[in-house]
């Protein structure tokens, strides 16, 4: 057997990405060096301890259907799209060593005609009049007997966006979580202007084969063809699932104000995996009696705009004189909590 494998993935769909992802990491054989190559459409994807609620302009990401997607490393946020290559280096130990894999990117680049080099920890950078500009962040994982190190590389993606994505809705929330670092990036468009995913792919592949010297035949994945993975399933369902996407989140306060035509609300939530641990709601209403009796429901609630939903839809029930008021503020809480 090869100690060389290489996959490709045709899907854009970040779950999928991440799950085969760790699918290969759990059960490639220790003496094989894997190298995944591939691309997520309009994402955000978080470290594995962040909270997307202070990471990320969540009500934004929902309006323009942007997927979240928390890895399984650590490390910051980071925004994709399809102007963004994505790698994922493998190996047991002891081959297992993160400067081969950005000595082989920086090789494949090399071969194109792009100079770069390897800056701090984890980033690649360009030399540009302006200063050295950041195109590729990574993060690491290992275990006891094997190790990944993944990243991206900015080829063409829209900037615009990853601005407006990675820049949380000016809320009152103290997180407890690990913030990201914003740094000065780059496309490699820009000093390349023909460079894109398959021709990078390309010499990603060839410098993979060539520093450990042996050939190495790209396996294409997709949705309709994967790979023999045992265990896929379940994992491809943790990879999209709430509870693992948002709920995984460190514990975190937020508070939540805004006023209506019959008084002003100020809602106290401390959430933790996820769920409304306590809440608190102040009111100079004239009758505070229901938003109190749903300030006193929210507790074990999944903080998501469809669960609390519910319990004001329960609170109304028991309150009807109320109705209007509290299919008032239903509304503004769900658009709220994104």
């Amino acid at each position: 057997m090869s100690t060389l494998r290489l996959l490709l993935s045709d899907s854009y769909d970040p779950w999928f990405n991440l799950a085969v992802e760790e699918c290969i990491f759990r059960q490639m054989p220790a003496t094989q060096r894997v190298l995944f190559l591939w691309r997520n459409a309009d994402t955000v994807v978080i470290g594995r301890a962040q909270n997307p609620w202070k990471e990320c302009n969540t009500r934004r990401m929902a309006q323009d259907n942007v997927k979240l997607a928390r890895r399984s490393s650590g490390g910051g946020a980071v925004f994709h799209d399809l102007g963004n290559t994505c790698f994922t280096f493998m190996a047991g130990k002891p081959g297992y060593d993160k400067s081969i894999s950005t000595q082989i990117i920086l090789n494949g680049l090399r071969d194109m005609g792009i100079a770069a080099t390897a800056s701090g920890r984890n980033d690649l950078v360009l030399a540009t009049p302006d200063g050295e500009r950041k195109f590729s962040g990574s993060a690491y994982r290992e275990t006891a007997d094997r190790g990944f190190h993944h990243g991206t590389l900015l080829l063409d993606a829209d900037l615009d966006r990853l601005a407006l994505y990675l820049n949380p809705d000016p809320k009152k929330l103290q997180a407890k979580g690990i913030t990201s670092v914003r740094a000065r990036v780059a496309n490699l468009v820009e000093v390349m202007p023909a460079v894109e995913h398959h021709l990078l792919c390309r010499h990603l592949q060839a410098a993979f084969s060539q520093w450990y010297g042996e050939p190495v035949e790209p396996e294409v994945i997709s949705p309709q063809s994967v790979p023999d993975l045992p265990g896929f399933a379940a994992l491809f369902a943790r990879q999209s699932s709430w509870e693992w996407n948002f709920g995984q989140a460190p514990a975190f306060s937020q508070v939540l104000d805004t006023r209506f035509s019959w008084g002003g609300v100020e809602l106290h939530v401390d959430v933790e995996h996820g769920a409304i641990a306590r809440a608190r709601l102040f009111t100079d209403s004239l009758n505070p009696t229901p938003l109190e009796a749903l300030a006193q429901a929210l507790p074990g609630v999944a903080y998501r705009p469809a669960d609390m939903a519910l319990v004001c839809h329960r609170i109304m029930a028991d309150f009807p004189q109320e109705r209007a008021s509290l299919a008032e503020f239903t509304a503004w809480l769900t658009a709220t909590v994104r």
